[in-house]
């Protein structure tokens, strides 16, 4: 699997785009934030597609100096930092593609996020889904947690989450959810027995990532 995230090695540079994620970029956008831009492949993508002004805020120097060459601003340094800087009510659409999980406060991250949106903007993001069936396997008859260089346990995530968290994540911060779907998923007869035999409760497990478009409600207070 692939990730659009920040970068704590320099040596590490996540280079893959997410073409999976541009149907869920509204075709009316016309300014864009790319949280955790990396190199800036996926901006290019929505810039190219959208005719988009596309702004990044990517931490790791490398990566965003690549990124300037394809989007049209990057800003260097963490989004705990650099998110408050930015001008309100300027960006039709925010996305997190593989960021909420790097953060000690989503939540706040999320609900700043909010007064940096016109009116009608949205954010679209990309989260990993901690039940996903492998990593379940591993739990649960393995009796094994181990942390990887990437993927769904990668050693820098500090938060992790469920088809059923994700919502309580965004309904918490103040926003309503337009779309949540997983993607990506694993395909085989063995799991579709698996989910027969098991009456559908582990359908979301077959998902690595959910992509998720919410929109703010106005005027609601953090943890409303």
């Amino acid at each position: 699997m692939t990730s659009n995230i920040f970068i704590t090695n320099p040596n590490l540079l996540y280079t893959a785009g997410r073409p999976e994620m541009m149907k869920y970029i509204p075709m009316t956008v016309r300014k864009v934030l790319d949280v955790g831009c990396s190199i800036g492949l996926f901006g290019s993508q929505i810039k190219n597609e959208r005719n988009a002004e596309v702004w990044g805020i990517e931490r790791n120097k490398i990566a965003a100096a690549q990124a300037l060459q394809k989007i049209d601003k990057v800003i260097v340094g963490d989004v705990v930092d650099q998110l408050n800087k930015l001008p309100d009510n300027y960006f039709d659409c925010i996305v997190f593609n593989d960021i909420l999980e790097h953060l000690s406060d989503p939540y706040t991250i999320i609900y700043n996020a909010k007064s940096k949106l016109k009116e009608c903007g949205v954010v679209v993001c990309s989260i990993p889904n901690i039940r996903f069936i492998p990593n379940l396997r591993d739990l649960v008859l393995r009796k094994q947690w181990k942390y990887v260089d990437s993927g769904i346990l990668d050693r820098t995530h500090l938060r992790f989450f469920t088809i059923k968290s994700i919502p309580e994540l965004f309904t918490a911060a103040g926003y309503e959810i337009i779309q949540i779907e997983g993607i990506m998923p694993i395909k085989g007869f063995k799991f579709k027995i698996f989910n027969v035999l098991t009456l559908g409760f582990f359908r979301d497990t077959k998902f690595p990532q959910f992509a998720c478009v919410v929109l703010p409600k106005r005027e609601t207070k953090l943890y409303n």
